[in-house]
């Protein structure tokens, strides 16, 4: 319970009997609510549906790509969802260990239905978004009163990290989205809802985590609120909450041991996901400081930028003034509990998350609760909670600081078409091929399938990866990448290109690095394009 008076009235009228009088103040409170909740809704539409047709050309190409291709197989080659196939890896099958394939799924199904469009995945991962900006929206006026919930709604809203990774063919927005819908949902039916949403948090729950293994960390929220429960020797609601979470985890348990053993029988052998804790050694973590050097540079130059990131200071160090009421109080800690699994989820997959950011989503919605908490405190300093001029000035001057220093340029950093290089030769490479055709192809960034998914065939990113093979690094000399070449040509390869400003992790241009390379499929091949971006080539056969 906060100390909004609004709000403590409006929890009141919950256990009073229903009148006309109390239906009327009721809808009168409701109304400019609701109508708050829609604009905020409608903001966050804009910002993430702003440039939805964007190529998958951004800074997370190569992760959209490859859940792109996962939506082309399900489409052309096959509907079972517990089969995950990207093109990357030569003719396949190239089935891989992947999470539950619900946002690429979905995008097939548009593709069905409509044709094929890139910028369909980001469509589907933009309604996520909302979905996650509505969930978060209530579980914020749960915990700390519809005045926060609004604040908080709003900062996801306009959130530089929220809005890049909303607007991505990823899976994470579905994994946020689904987790956050079914905490919302179990706390709602823990402060006294009706006994049906159980189930129907423990459903949304389980498909989040299956979207993406990090959604795990908001069960913390769940189990907290199970052991106030215990703790109030309320034994069969308990009881309930944990059958229905010991379900949930055997099923979420069983899908990704599949998807294991699903990476591990099928060439090139690759489970997504790496770098935890317990495959590099916790001496490994701690000699890297658990890589907080990476957090920092991603959250100030790409992520939040200072202005947010002092709000969620702000925020997490002024919790709302605690209330008497224990229910309330049990309720306004969910932020912190969500705060502190996650955190425990990055110590143990620090490298991973590091490494691939989209994966810090999942602190997300603890971060826009303490944004919005934050943005209330600076705006109503020494003013109380009165709508006054003064409040409504410091709430545009911090909603404009926040835009002009952190939104803006942060998501124009983000979005900038850096593997465009990539998307033409693919496109050069489907003008070229013929049907059947397998094609070799490098992007501007070494290991990023771009090149290959906008061929619209199949074949293999160069050097070739999966499983242990490092493949986003140029290897040592000519004689290894030209015996990396053969191996592909003898497997059906039939067009190799590179993007002339193709490089690899240690910024070594191929055309460079490897112009022995060059200078072997000048002999071996046909030139079938040599401009200022692009160089293919025809493979002979052996």
């Amino acid at each position: 319970m906060t100390d909004d008076p609004e709000l403590n009235q409006a929890e009141v009228r919950q256990y009073l009997p229903q009148s006309t009088g109390w239906d009327t103040a009721a809808r009168s409170y409701l109304v400019p609510n609701t109508a708050i909740l829609l604009g905020i809704l409608f903001i966050a539409v804009v910002f993430r549906f702003h440039d939805i047709t964007l190529p998958l050309v951004d800074a997370f190409s190569w992760r959209e790509t490859s859940t792109a291709m996962m939506a082309d197989n399900f489409q052309q080659r096959s509907w079972n969802i517990f089969f995950p196939e990207v093109s990357w890896t030569g003719p396949g099958p190239s089935y891989q260990g992947r999470e539950f394939q619900i946002v690429s799924y979905l995008t097939a199904l548009l593709y069905q239905l409509f044709g094929w469009h890139d910028w369909f995945g980001r469509m589907i991962a933009a309604f996520f978004g909302l979905v996650t900006v509505f969930s978060l929206h209530r579980l914020t006026a749960l915990c700390w009163g519809e005045t926060h919930a609004h604040a908080a709604a709003l900062a996801y809203a306009l959130m530089p990290a929220a809005i890049m990774i909303d607007s991505s063919f990823l899976p994470d927005p579905s994994m946020l989205a689904l987790v956050t819908l079914g905490v919302w949902l179990f706390a709602k039916y823990w402060a006294g809802g009706n006994g049906r949403l159980l189930p129907l948090a423990t459903v949304s729950f389980s498909l989040g985590v299956l979207s993406k293994p990090p959604g795990l960390a908001a069960g913390a929220v769940i189990f907290y609120l199970m052991v106030c429960w215990l703790l109030e020797k309320k034994w069969k609601p308990a009881t309930r909450v944990l059958l229905s979470g010991l379900l949930s985890l055997a099923i979420i348990g069983a899908y990704f041991s599949w998807a294991i053993y699903l990476g591990h029988s099928y060439p090139p052998f690759h489970v997504a996901g790496s770098g935890y804790i317990w495959d590099s050694g916790f001496w490994t973590f701690f000699r890297n400081s658990f890589y907080f050097k990476s957090v920092w540079n991603t959250s100030v130059w790409w992520f939040y930028g200072y202005p947010f990131m002092v709000l969620m200071a702000v925020g997490f160090w002024m919790p709302p003034r605690p209330t008497k009421d224990p229910k309330q109080r049990a309720l306004s800690a969910i932020p912190y509990v969500w705060l502190a699994a996650a955190m425990v989820v990055y110590l143990a997959a620090a490298r991973e998350i590091t490494s691939n950011p989209w994966n810090y989503h999942i602190f997300h919605v603890p971060f826009a609760m303490f944004c919005g908490r934050g943005a209330l405190l600076l705006a109503t300093l020494a003013s109380g909670t009165a709508l006054s001029p003064a409040v409504v000035l410091r709430s545009i001057c911090i909603a404009v600081v926040t835009l002009v220093w952190s939104t803006f340029p942060l998501i124009r950093t983000m979005k900038a078409p850096i593997a465009m290089n990539g998307k033409l030769l693919g496109e050069e490479l489907a003008r070229l091929a013929r049907p059947g055709d397998l094609v070799v192809a490098i992007a501007p960034e070494a290991g990023d399938p771009v090149a290959v998914y906008y061929s619209r065939a199949r074949g293999w990113v160069f050097p070739p990866g999966g499983g242990d093979v490092e493949w986003s690094k140029f290897v040592a000399d000519d004689a290894t990448a030209i015996a990396q070449l053969e191996e592909l040509r003898a497997q059906g390869a039939d067009l190799f290109g590179t993007a002339k400003n193709a490089a690899d992790k240690q910024d070594r241009l191929f055309v460079e690095h490897h112009d022995g390379v060059i200078d072997y499929l000048d002999k071996t091949g046909t030139k079938l394009v040599d401009s200022d971006d692009l160089l293919v080539y025809r493979i002979t056969r052996p």
